[in-house]
């Protein structure tokens, strides 16, 4: 008899062949089988006229053939059958590549009905390859039909045909792994139900409440695992640190920290004096200050005689935190140390002594920092910057450096709270929604290429008045033949040079240079060396440039959102007004809707609202460098409110048993395992 485990070969319908072509799937098991879900629906249960039938929508038609089918050969060998099909209202060509069978199987004077896209004109409707089915004799229309993801070898019909038959050989061994109190306290469907109404919906209502089950379960385990694991530090003791007044440290600084920098800090310093090992992300906007809440976590651990380590993504944007940071430090006695990839072997030498020694109290560096000669003689913080530059492996190599020590992640990318807490895992979340006064709004414009003769005299203009220009282009060459130079950084820059601004000094940088070589090309322009720059989103991430007043990305459409915030952030850090220019000549009013939302709001937050709801996770989770289980069914741009409904309801599930040890809460326990692959006893 069949169970969850079972290979998918040995169900009834399947075989070796099936089971192969499913393989490329991921799909192995009958557990594997059912749980892959469509990713959209088809609604073929209405039919439409052929005088109702709209250009570009799938739809069904119920028709009759008008004539005999007539087929012929093409070039390449191929086939190609022709039929028309009629209605009381008017009628449709219907053409059908290489289907030969179509010249027998359809029948002058039989009423089919035919699913496909509409094309052709007004005048000559057309469908090509439609689905057929004789009426009264329909699998694949007449109902909500699910679409699946496909890969080579593997059909809708033959994913539709295998789920169906992976469903009757478990149905009988569908169990709830929702525990009761929480399925009724929000009105959930059972399991089996909304196993089989997610792949084959009764109604529209039935695969809503299968839907909301699913997406709720998925949530809710996924909210349980994640508090599990916050629970472990718990079990563990972190650096001892003491109660110090914080307002010797504010008094020091040359400026007034805002509300969010202060309750960042508190939060931090609560978390430091637990006993527990801080895990803490620190995310706000562009310009928030979040350098000034780990400068407040190193002065507190310092009190306590512990050591810090501060990781950024370069070497130029390590050297900014060490300029503004060691003079800082200087007032309090503590010493500051630069550790890179290009710091002399003396200077190298002296500053591993000393950490060793413990007599340098915080050592800011890049990837240098995670090489086995690196010891300190009592780390107790460590923090990184930027953290979306690192993966989680790159975080845990710099905590290795010490046992269990606090642990700071600093990240520029504003995103909604819960769904934060989701993408960083165990990390505590404080959120930046502040900017220091001072710190300028930048005017945002969405032009289009009839604007690109202005735009050049508006960079002129900048420049005249003595400050400098980022330009941003999506591409470093033409590999993916976009025929407009322009799109390309280094053709650009070359035109610029050459044609455009050929009394100006253009720089390029792009992400194929060598590190080295990016780190000059920056600290040049940095240093105003430099009038223009062109390039790539390597500078999305990078030094102060407060001299810089312009930022025109080209080819807008190309980025996110979230994205081009960034950008926009390289610009507005000094005392001069200044401006971004979005230029992108794509027609789509989903383009002009999204660039739209770049020149009304300079939030962050906001604007990766809008970013999620309009692309998606996918800017968020990027290569999933955060470690955690994929989604399977959940979609965060449209699922936030069931998002914070099952956080809420694991966290109340969680106060009751947090261990999950009692009988009703086994079936999550094991989700959770299985979730995130790991031993009972791991998530203690």
């Amino acid at each position: 008899m069949a169970d969850l485990q079972t290979d998918v070969r040995y169900i009834k319908g399947i075989g070796e062949a099936r089971a192969k072509a499913l393989s490329k799937l991921g799909i192995g098991t009958l557990q594997d089988l059912i749980g892959y879900f469509p990713r959209r629906y088809e609604d073929r249960t209405m039919t439409r006229t052929i005088r109702e039938l709209e250009l570009g929508e799938t739809v069904c038609v119920r028709a009759m053939v008008a004539n005999d089918p007539v087929a012929s050969r093409i070039s390449g060998g191929r086939t190609v059958v022709k039929a028309r099909a009629v209605d009381d209202s008017g009628a449709l060509d219907l053409t059908f590549f290489n289907q030969e069978y179509r010249k027998n199987s359809l029948h002058r004077g039989e009423t089919y009905i035919f699913c496909g896209k509409v094309e052709g004109n007004l005048l000559a409707r057309r469908m090509i390859n439609p689905i057929v089915e004789q009426e009264g004799q329909q699998v694949l229309t007449g109902h909500i039909v699910p679409i699946y993801p496909l890969t080579a070898g593997v059909s809708q019909n033959l994913l539709y045909k295998a789920v169906g038959q992976g469903l009757t050989a478990c149905r009988h061994l569908l169990t709830d792994c929702l525990p009761d109190a929480v399925r009724q306290a929000h009105s959930l469907c059972h399991s089996g139900y909304a196993y089989e109404n997610i792949h084959f919906p009764a109604d529209a209502e039935a695969l809503n409440l299968a839907r909301r089950r699913m997406v709720f379960e998925e949530l809710f385990i996924l909210s349980c695992g994640l508090q599990m694991l916050r629970s472990r530090r718990t079990d563990v003791a972190g650096p001892a640190c003491k109660a110090a007044d914080m307002e010797e440290f504010y008094r020091a600084l040359p400026f007034p920290l805002t509300n969010a920098q202060r309750r960042a800090i508190t939060e931090a310093v609560t978390d430091m004096e637990s006993g527990r090992p801080m895990n803490r992300l620190c995310q706000g906007d562009v310009g928030s200050g979040k350098t000034m809440v780990a400068a407040g976590c190193v002065w507190f651990a310092a009190q306590s005689g512990w050591q810090s380590a501060l990781m950024a993504p370069t070497e130029i944007l390590a050297r900014q935190h060490y300029e503004n940071l060691a003079p800082l430090f200087e007032k309090f006695g503590l010493r500051c140390a630069l550790l890179t990839g290009s710091t002399k072997a003396r200077e190298r030498r002296d500053i591993l002594e000393n950490l060793a020694l413990g007599s340098i109290d915080l050592c800011i560096g890049t990837h240098a920092l995670l090489t086995e000669d690196v010891s300190y003689a009592r780390l107790g913080l460590v923090i990184t910057d930027e953290q979306h530059r690192f993966g989680v492996n790159q975080r845990a190599a710099l905590g290795q450096k010490a046992e269990n020590p606090h642990m700071l992640v600093l990240s520029a990318t504003p995103i909604p709270r819960t769904l934060a807490l989701i993408i960083y895992g165990d990390l505590d979340v404080s959120v930046m929604n502040e900017l220091p006064p001072g710190r300028q709004k930048v005017d945002t414009f969405a032009v289009g290429e009839s604007y690109r003769q202005r735009v050049n005299q508006f960079i002129r203009k900048q420049v005249e008045a003595g400050h400098q220009v980022f330009i941003v282009c999506p591409l470093v060459g033409q590999e993916d033949h976009i025929p407009d130079e322009r799109k390309a950084a280094a053709a650009y820059a070359k035109k610029l040079r050459e044609e455009v601004f050929p009394d100006l000094r253009v720089c390029l940088l792009h992400g194929k240079m060598k590190a080295k070589e990016k780190e000059k090309v920056m600290e040049d322009f940095a240093a105003g060396n430099g009038d223009i720059l062109v390039a790539t989103t390597v500078v999305e991430v990078g030094v102060d440039v407060p001299n810089a007043t312009c930022m025109v990305v080209e080819n807008a459409e190309r980025f996110g959102l979230s994205q081009l915030h960034q950008l926009r952030g390289r610009v507005g850090r000094g005392q001069a007004k200044s401006y971004c220019i979005l230029l992108s000549e794509h027609p789509s009013e989903e383009t002009k809707r999204r660039l739209k939302v770049m020149t009304k709001t300079n939030d962050g937050f906001e604007i990766s609202r809008e970013d999620l709801a309009l692309r998606g996770p996918g800017d968020f989770f990027g290569q999933r460098q955060h470690g955690l289980p994929a989604l399977k069914i959940a979609d965060l741009s449209c699922d936030m409110a069931l998002l914070d409904e099952a956080q809420q309801a694991a966290k109340g599930w969680m106060a009751q048993d947090p261990a999950l040890e009692k009988p009703e809460s086994g079936a999550v326990r094991a989700r959770i395992e299985t979730l995130f692959a790991v031993k009972a006893e791991g998530l203690n």
